[in-house]
């Protein structure tokens, strides 16, 4: 309990420091005056920009990186293995294509939502129902399986964008691919808030039947569990949290793989300890990438591409290790 609410309370202070962060200057006096409306002091220009540009922005990015840890977390419970996530099992890309459909036939935001989940959740079990053949128990399996399904997802990528008018949709494509939470909205925010709410609570609501899943199926059953039924469940759950950051954000890699291990060092692997802090430790994360994407240089750089240089040599340490 007290590492969670000292996590709330970094995930707190990150946010607050974040909305002075950017091109534009914003004192502390500017970011409290835009938090407490009676607050008397600040710039009026400088309120409205955290108020409608900033704090939108702030709290998608620690949202996205909440549904990302408990999504990365959840699902290296139910494959039983701690090197799988979202982009390596193919969910990642499975929700970037139909966000790439969803542009190309300009669709509103809850379509793309419903494009984003679909594939995605069809990715995923796509390498679940594979990985069961082949043998889930083997890294170098999920890994190839996860491989093939996400090259030929992006190749599916690839097409469309070939598709797509190269004066319109297409730029919109490749910078939303990239991933960036730039012009991000209230309803935005609501969106994902609500999806985060009920999906992630549901899966932290399974947490002690998610660590069954640690074990043989034969002793699963017999403790009174339908693994069957249960991973298809919290494979649901993790499909909308991910459907719900693409359809957002575009493509930000490598959190639900990296953000749970860390997790994983503080709490140990049991999964009543470990979904909330992978919740709290992703959440801080993305909003301190967020801060280096917005804040280095006068020009913004692309979220996914930060996460994918700090996340693939990371994983290259813990795949090493985990060969040894």
């Amino acid at each position: 309990m007290r590492l969670n609410a000292s996590l709330i309370a970094l995930l707190g202070l990150a946010i607050v420091a974040s909305l002075a962060v950017g091109r534009f200057p914003v004192s502390f006096s500017d970011v409290v005056g835009a938090l407490i409306p009676s607050y008397a002091e600040g710039d009026d220009v400088a309120r409205q920009i955290v108020e409608t540009l900033r704090l939108p922005r702030v709290l998608l990015a620690a949202l996205c990186g909440i549904a990302l840890g408990l999504a990365g977390a959840a699902m290296q419970g139910v494959f039983r293995n701690p090197l799988v996530g979202p982009e390596l099992c193919g969910v990642s890309s499975g929700a970037a294509l139909g966000g790439v459909i969803a542009i190309l036939i300009n669709l509103p935001g809850a379509a793309a939502y419903g494009f984003a989940f679909v594939t995605g959740l069809l990715a995923l079990v796509g390498v679940f129902l594979l990985a069961q053949v082949l043998g889930r128990g083997s890294l170098l399996s999920l890994v190839l399986i996860g491989v093939i399904i996400s090259s030929f997802l992006s190749a599916c990528i690839g097409v469309i964008q070939i598709l797509a008018d190269p004066a319109k949709e297409l730029p919109t494509m490749v910078y939303w691919l990239m991933g960036s939470f730039s012009g991000a909205t209230w309803s935005e925010v609501g969106v994902v808030a609500v999806i985060v709410l009920i999906a992630g609570g549901a899966l932290l609501a399974l947490r002690w039947r998610i660590n069954l899943l640690s074990l043989d199926d034969t002793d699963a059953r017999a403790l009174g569990v339908s693994v069957t039924t249960l991973r298809w469940v919290v494979i649901g759950w993790v499909a909308a949290l991910v459907a719900a950051q693409v359809s957002v954000g575009g493509g930000i890699g490598w959190v639900g793989l990296i953000v749970p291990h860390a997790a994983r060092l503080m709490v140990g692997a049991e999964h009543g300890r470990l979904l909330p802090t992978s919740a709290w430790l992703g959440g801080i994360y993305l909003v301190i990438i967020d801060d280096v994407a917005r804040g280095v240089s006068d020009q913004e750089i692309p979220i996914g591409l930060l996460t994918a240089i700090l996340g693939a040599p990371i994983f290259a340490l813990i795949l090493w290790k985990a060969t040894k």
